[in-house]
């Protein structure tokens, strides 16, 4: 019974829904999705931020609206939590329940209805965030791209300047060891110059400057 009842109130729901959701229900649905995300946008995470919608604000924009009668199938939900319920079976607490219904006139098609409005726009909205949690996945990693690209482009410049500044002082190096090699040359030629300054057989000296300058100071004692 309750199966056909629930098939019934789907096609009822159904028929009843196609023309909204086909003028307004996929526009409502992205509206209500990019609200949410820019709403808490700025506190960091939008994904973060999506989580913290109530089903409140989900039904209230679903394209079909849940019915707002006293009776509905979350009223169920309250009661089948009621202490005055608890402890009993499965078949007890339905009795249970069958029967408040039948004396507040409550339809049970209309409650199945109401079951499979809200279910649907549960669904609705959890296809709505993954479709923009793929475009917000996309913008961000294109955006990681970019970032990736101008990254690449500042370490091979940055790297480039590395390399130029290695190779000047590796060219100041080689500078002063030309320059070292030729002061030995210069410095050879003026002790040579020195040896012939001192007499008795000097010239044959091979020494530094410091030995011709001590044997000269040796002489002149």
């Amino acid at each position: 019974m309750f199966r056909r009842l629930f098939q019934s109130s789907e096609e009822v729901v159904d028929s009843r829904a196609k023309s909204e959701t086909n003028h307004s229900g996929a526009t409502q649905l992205a509206v209500t999705v990019a609200g949410f995300s820019d709403q808490y946008s700025g506190a960091g995470s939008s994904i973060a931020a999506c989580k913290t919608v109530s089903f409140e604000q989900i039904y209230d924009t679903a394209a079909a609206k849940p019915m707002r009668a006293e009776y509905g199938i979350l009223k169920i939900s309250e009661m089948l939590t009621s202490q005055h319920l608890s402890g009993m079976s499965a078949e007890s607490k339905r009795a249970s329940l069958l029967m408040a219904l039948e004396a507040a006139g409550v339809e049970v098609e209309d409650l199945l209805q109401d079951a499979v409005v809200r279910q649907r726009a549960l669904n609705d909205y959890e296809e709505a965030q993954q479709t923009w949690l793929s475009g917000f996945e996309t913008a961000k990693l294109e955006e990681n791209r970019r970032i990736q690209a101008e990254l690449d482009r500042l370490t091979t410049q940055y790297l480039s300047r590395i390399q130029s500044n290695l190779d000047e002082v590796a060219r100041a190096q080689d500078d002063l060891r030309n320059w070292q090699k030729q002061k030995q040359q210069e410095a050879q030629r003026i002790t040579e110059a020195a040896t012939y300054c001192v007499p008795q057989g000097s010239a044959a000296t091979n020494g530094n400057l410091a030995t011709v300058l001590e044997r000269a100071s040796v002489i002149r004692r």
